[in-house]
């Protein structure tokens, strides 16, 4: 693992590196257009897709875009065609100025991979300005006695037009006395000066008015034209000194509107009229008579306007001291401008990803430049984020950063980042400017939905209706929009034993539970099967929980009557001594019941007896008693109609008859009466299965009887005198089962048969109770321990 981890970070330094010879690579390529000023917004400049040799699809696909300084929007980019156009209109002497050329740089930013191309955009000067002095009128003061040849310096004009458009020359009107003459500066610039060809006579005349023209070069010339007004006065032989030719001084940027910058100083030695000097500018710009103001007579020098450094970081004042005889003198103020630290950083977003998807890692979030207008330290500046981010910053070339995170975020834990980009120069005092991003996280499913629950207990009440809602499952999803969808499904049972799809449905969208058909406790008590949860995501995550349904009991069946038999095919009748004392233990009604519970939970009632204060029914367990004792009134079969109910809401019941026959010691012939007809009862599975069990049960205990008696032969001849004879024509079945020993009788009991054997045929001979001796235990509760409480019932086939 930790080879793999090594090999990916050597791999990612390696690209790395190759992005950065590529950015490199690209920043060394100055890519060069030009544009003539002022064409229409909208003209063609350049297709940048041949300049950078791509093809017109990657400015698309790379996000091509166009980026000047501060924010300016001179050019936008087609990334369909490649065509660089016009934003606006371009005046090149507002944007450069008189400097030449005038280049405006910008960057040309790519992505994917990210790159930046510098580029720079050359506006080309048209002839769109003529010269202009600024004074239209100069006055000249010249003594007759100048001689001539002598050279008097005039006022250039200005031409905001450079290279062949500039000023180019200037004439004056043709006249005797004067003559122009051009001077060429060091710094490129023309000055006309006034020659004087022949000397002037006041007497003749005191004053001469010319007018000068400024010519350019363009192509058709403009021209500008200034009056002069040249007055002769008297001999003035000493021109005004200054004290310094040259002045510097600093001021501070924040200086305030009216302060002084400098005082410049000059003497004449003449006096009079000709040794009072004024100063004056010498050849200044617009720019300089709108900042500064120079008082004429003192020759103080004061701010007009505000100075900033970042748009003038010095100036170049004339100043020309002249007489009162016309005499002057010259000398230049160099005021520099101190730069203070009154610009906070800029910052400019060039490109955002927002949102970005989790888990993805180190993902470029945004690209973004910083700009100080400032100079020096003030201009320099760092570039910081909170520190509890996991997100950092890359710089790049020329103040360019890149946010990119620092490796793969998780949504569930933070869906939106709040990111402030804070820039602080390192000036004094530090200024600095915060830009807050919010990057919002994708959602990728990467979370599988959860139950409320690990396992799922639903109880429903039998015999339910279709389509009823018996309860719902639940689960949730960390995740959002479509990968939180949940989807509910049933699994098919693993067994296959239980056709579950057609007992439970459920609702896909919100995983309520249905039961399709009516249930029924006593087939199915409790049955599971498992819900699938699954997210709407690619690749869709899903989970699962197991639902148990408990099948509650309803009181829908009756009791059911094993003993004694009901269905007509074996009747059963019980024999009862007519010596039994009250309280002796008749039989017993044996019945269940289906349900579950208090449902089966059975009750016994005697509703109607042939003789009714002969016998008494115990509720609770169906024994049958005697309730005094037989007399020879009461007749020999008895009939008896009792009640099984159970304990349901409501309850449900079931009648059974009991025949009970009266005999003298067993010795009277059982007669088997008719009855009427017999209904066909059809019983179910569970009572085949009861009977079953009933009669094997029965058989058992029948041979232990047998068992029983063989031991006991010898009490036949103890006993030869009891007994009587049934007609061997008579209805008496030849094969009896005992019933008892079933569980259901609290005593037990034993009959001595003797058979005897004629013709082949066996005849019941007589029939005698053996009554065992009793414990006191046993016979607690009666008068005498040799009560037996016996049961003599007997079943005849």
């Amino acid at each position: 693992m930790e080879q793999e981890w090594s090999m990916i970070l050597q791999q990612r330094q390696v690209l790395f590196f190759f992005v950065l010879l590529c950015v490199a690579g690209a920043a060394s390529e100055l890519k060069q257009f030009s544009v003539v000023e002022e064409r229409e917004r909208g003209s063609f400049v350049a297709n940048v897709a041949k300049a950078l040799g791509l093809e017109v699809g990657m400015l698309s696909n790379r996000r091509a875009r166009v980026v000047f300084k501060e924010n300016k929007e001179y050019l936008q980019l087609n990334r369909r065609t490649g065509d660089l156009l016009l934003r606006e209109k371009l005046d090149r002497e507002e944007l450069c100025g008189p400097a030449d050329p005038c280049v405006l740089p910008f960057q040309i930013l790519l992505e994917n991979p990210f790159q930046i191309v510098p580029a720079e955009l050359m506006v080309e000067d048209i002839n769109d300005h003529s010269p202009v002095f600024l004074d239209t009128e100069t006055v000249l003061k010249i003594p007759e006695s100048t001689s001539p040849g002598t050279v008097f310096v005039l006022e250039n004009a200005q031409d905001l037009d450079i290279g062949s458009n500039s000023l180019e020359n200037y004439t004056i009107n043709p006249n005797s006395l004067f003559h122009i003459q051009i001077r060429d500066s060091s710094e490129g610039k023309r000055y006309p000066e006034l020659v004087l060809d022949k000397t002037l006579d006041r007497e003749e005349k005191s004053e001469v008015t010319l007018t000068l023209t400024a010519v350019d070069g363009g192509v058709p010339p403009r021209s500008g034209t200034a009056q002069v007004r040249i007055l002769v006065v008297d001999i003035n032989d000493n021109a005004p000194v200054f004290a310094q030719l040259r002045y510097e001084v600093q001021i501070p940027e924040n200086s305030s509107i009216g302060s002084k910058v400098v005082t410049v100083s000059a003497t004449d030695l003449d006096a009079g009229n000709y040794g009072e000097i004024s100063y004056t500018f010498l050849h200044a710009s617009e720019n300089i008579r709108k900042t500064f103001h120079l008082k004429e007579e003192l020759g103080e020098l004061y701010l007009k306007g505000k100075v900033d450094f970042e748009s003038t970081q010095s100036y170049t004042i004339n100043i020309q001291a002249t007489d009162g005889g016309g005499l002057s003198a010259e000398c230049t103020v160099i005021v520099q401008v101190m730069d203070l630290n009154d610009n906070p950083p800029e910052l400019t977003i060039s490109s955002l990803t927002s949102p970005i998807p989790e888990n993805s890692p180190e993902t470029v979030v945004a690209v973004f430049r910083v700009s100080d207008l400032d100079s020096g330290e003030n201009g320099k500046m760092v570039c910081s984020i909170q520190d509890d981010l996991p997100f950092t910053l890359k710089p790049s070339i020329e103040n360019y950063y890149t946010l990119v995170t620092e490796g793969a975020l998780d949504r569930e834990y933070k869906d939106e980042y709040n990111i402030t980009i804070t820039v602080i120069d390192l000036g004094s005092p530090r200024l600095k400017s915060e830009y807050n991003l919010t990057v919002l996280i994708s959602d990728v499913n990467d979370n599988s939905p959860v139950f409320t629950q690990r396992t799922y207990k639903l109880y429903l009440q039998e015999n339910n209706g279709p389509a009823l809602h018996i309860g719902s499952v639940s689960a949730s999803d960390r995740d959002s929009g479509i990968n939180a969808k949940v989807t509910y499904s049933l699994l098919p049972p693993e067994s296959g034993e239980l056709p579950l799809f057609s007992y439970i449905s459920i609702n896909s969208d919100n995983g309520h539970l249905y039961a399709l058909r009516s249930l029924d406790y006593e087939a199915i008590q409790t049955f599971q099967f498992t819900v699938r949860a699954a997210d709407g995501g690619s690749p869709s995550l899903s989970s699962q929980v197991l639902v148990q349904i408990v099948v509650q009991d309803e009181n829908d069946n009756s009791p059911f009557v094993l003993y004694p038999l009901q269905n007509g095919t074996a009747p059963c009748n019980d024999l009862v001594p007519r010596t039994a004392e009250p309280g002796y233990l008749v039989t017993k009604v044996v019945a269940v019941d289906r349900d579950w519970g208090q449902n089966s939970w059975l009750s016994y009632q005697l509703l109607k007896a042939t003789d009714p204060g002969l016998f008494t029914l115990w509720a609770h367990n169906g024994e049958v008693h005697t309730a005094r004792p037989i007399s020879d009134k009461d007749a020999i079969k008895q009939r008896l109609l009792v009640l099984v109910k159970d304990n349901g809401q409501p309850p449900l019941s079931t009648m059974a008859t009991i025949n009970v026959f009266l005999v003298d010691g067993f010795s009277e012939p059982y007669l088997q009466l008719p009855d009427g007809p017999k209904e066909q009862v059809q019983t179910d599975s569970l009572t085949t299965y009861l009977i079953i069990s009933l009669t094997s049960v029965s058989f058992l205990f029948l041979a232990s009887i047998i068992t029983f008696i063989t031991i006991h032969l010898w009490k036949r001849k103890r006993d030869a005198a009891y007994g009587s004879h049934f007609n061997p024509n008579g209805p008496f079945p030849d094969h009896l089962v005992n019933v008892s020993g079933t569980g259901t009788l609290s005593q037990r009991y034993q009959y001595e048969v003797c058979l005897t054997s004629g013709s082949g045929i066996s005849e019941f001979k007589f029939l005698k109770p053996i009554i065992p001796s009793l414990s006191p235990a046993e016979g607690s509760g009666q008068n005498s321990i040799e009560n037996p409480h016996l049961r003599n019932s007997f079943c005849f086939t």
